[in-house]
């Protein structure tokens, strides 16, 4: 079974609402007409990369090839997870979590998007609850890392509930004008501190060599058995 060669596929992450998993071939479909109907306002640009600027049909192609891109790339040392975002069976959007040497450096990064009629709806903040209790619990990570322009309140509110910190500024140019983003930081400890969503994920024990983590429990107790 393909499973067998691929465990991520067996991956799931539960929070009340919500499961994140890898999409099946007509799920990854539905993500990408999501994508077509809208992510965000015109004008607006919440991506360092605006992939949202393409025409309907071409960012929906672009979801797909990005996904396909991911899950060809992956390396232990160099990986992207891209889950789709299911409530009540359907598709609402995409959550990630990436890291680079993460065996060494034990630090993740997020992002995500929401399909724009899923907006305000308290979403955003349980996916992304679901992948830093996959990286803290898990995969016993010591930091995560995100970002967002000056503008995205929404995306600041979100981190904010999970406990992160400012860590300084980036400049980049999109859609030609300067443009600043603000890190953050959120590490072990504040996590912890925080009220955290209940999150419960299965299928991680096969997957972990995937990831760079040795497959021992003993690292985390409260690593999930399964």
């Amino acid at each position: 079974m393909l499973i067998d060669h691929w465990p991520l596929l067996g991956l799931r992450l539960t929070t009340r609402r919500l499961e994140l998993r890898l999409p099946g071939d007509e799920e990854l479909a539905e993500l990408a007409d999501l994508a077509a109907e809208g992510v965000h306002a015109p004008d607006r640009m919440p991506f360092l990369v605006p992939w949202t600027d393409l025409p309907p049909a071409e960012r929906a192609r672009s979801v797909v090839q990005h996904h396909w891109l991911r899950q060809g790339n992956w390396a232990p040392d160099d990986w992207a997870l891209n889950l789709a975002v299911f409530e009540n069976g359907r598709v609402v959007g995409l959550q990630s979590v990436a890291a680079r040497d993460f065996a060494v450096l034990r630090q993740v990064s997020t992002g995500s998007w929401l399909g724009a009629r899923f907006h305000g709806q308290g979403i955003g903040t349980e996916m992304r609850a679901a992948v830093l209790h996959l990286a803290f619990v898990g995969l016993n990570a010591l930091e995560a890392t995100s970002g967002a322009f000056e503008d995205n309140a929404s995306s600041f509110a979100v981190s904010q509930k999970h406990g992160y910190e400012l860590d300084g500024i980036d400049r980049h140019v999109v859609r030609g004008r300067p443009t600043t983003t603000r890190r953050l930081r959120l590490t072990r400890a504040r996590w912890e501190s925080h009220e955290r969503v209940p999150v419960s994920v299965g299928g991680l024990s096969p997957c972990l060599p995937m990831f760079g983590v040795p497959d021992d429990s003993a690292t985390d107790p409260r690593r999930p058995a399964s």
